[in-house]
């Protein structure tokens, strides 16, 4: 079992070095683990690229045998966990911090009441964070977001995804912007503007980015800041312009920098709930998604 999982980490990370980090081993060991699998299987299973190392068709085979293995073994683990002690235990939840303030602070008073054997703690992890976070075993439910340039969280087989909110961004942009009088800003008109932007692998600037494209120009990014409050503040000292989620707004913005709907399409990001496959029928899973869906319901989308 440890090595099918050192031979998933691998695929999952591409290096030895990274699959080590992940595994809490030095790159040696997971050397020795390898061979030691190869050996086994009687097969080649990896083959060396440069620095990288390239998984074989036997090795891609076994890997769609692991997957299987892994899960029912985590299956039995939960299922003796259960039986020793019912439905009571720790749940690691990671989710970026909108979604922590306004849907996993609520649900988790919520499950306090309903469910006082469940014991939740919770990472603040961007999008693109959470779901390696889930699949590397560290967390056990991630609140999280579809992005370009990310593996697709709904293309995994080892995922079961739940569907929470879709979320509307909203254009922040000076008190004296021309676009300012208008009741929902056209995108096309802030394409001489510069932009203040979120930061490289920020879910959010691919959601801009990608609108920006849509409306047939490329953003000029003067500014780079993921701290929303900064955003409100550049763009107040008339920096640039930009666009945010809808409920970054309610508990960061103050003065003067104005926010207005965006004209259809309106970009939007949808947020769900990621668990793994293995452990998607747990109780204490199952009872925490139905109150993050539920509190989801609830959210001021339209305010």
């Amino acid at each position: 079992m440890r090595r099918l999982r050192v031979l998933r980490a691998l695929a999952d990370h591409g290096t030895v070095t990274a699959a080590a980090e992940v595994l809490h081993l030095t790159p040696s060991a997971v050397s020795q683990q390898l061979a030691a699998l190869e050996s086994e299987v009687g097969q080649e299973l990896l083959e060396r690229r440069g620095r990288r190392v390239a998984i074989t068709s036997a090795g891609r085979l076994l890997l769609s045998h692991a997957d299987t293995i892994l899960t029912e073994v985590e299956r039995a683990e939960d299922a003796m966990r259960l039986h020793a002690d019912g439905a009571t235990g720790e749940l690691r939840v990671a989710a970026f911090a909108t979604a922590i303030s306004l849907l996993v602070a609520p649900s988790l008073a919520r499950l306090r009441e309903t469910t006082p054997g469940l014991r939740l703690v919770v990472r603040d992890a961007e999008g693109h964070q959470a779901v390696t976070q889930l699949l590397d075993g560290d967390v056990d439910l991630a609140v999280t977001v579809e992005h370009r340039g990310s593996p697709r969280a709904a293309d995994d087989d080892r995922l079961t995804l739940t569907p929470l909110y879709a979320e509307p961004f909203v254009a922040v942009l000076p008190p004296d912007h021309p676009a300012a009088a208008t009741t929902a800003v056209d995108l096309a008109t802030l394409a001489a503007d510069d932009w203040v932007m979120t930061s490289v692998g920020n879910p959010i600037r691919d959601v801009v980015l990608l609108a920006c494209e849509q409306a047939g120009f490329r953003p000029h990014i003067a500014h780079t800041s993921d701290d929303f409050r900064a955003v409100a503040a550049l763009v107040a000292a008339n920096a640039g312009v930009s666009l945010i989620p809808r409920l970054a707004v309610r508990d960061t913005f103050r003065g003067p920098a104005l926010i207005r709907p965006v004209q259809p399409p309106t970009p939007t990001r949808r947020v769900f709930a990621a668990v793994r496959r293995a452990r998607a029928d747990h109780p204490l899973i199952t009872t925490t998604l139905k109150t993050l869906t539920e509190t989801a319901a609830h959210l001021p989308l339209d305010s």
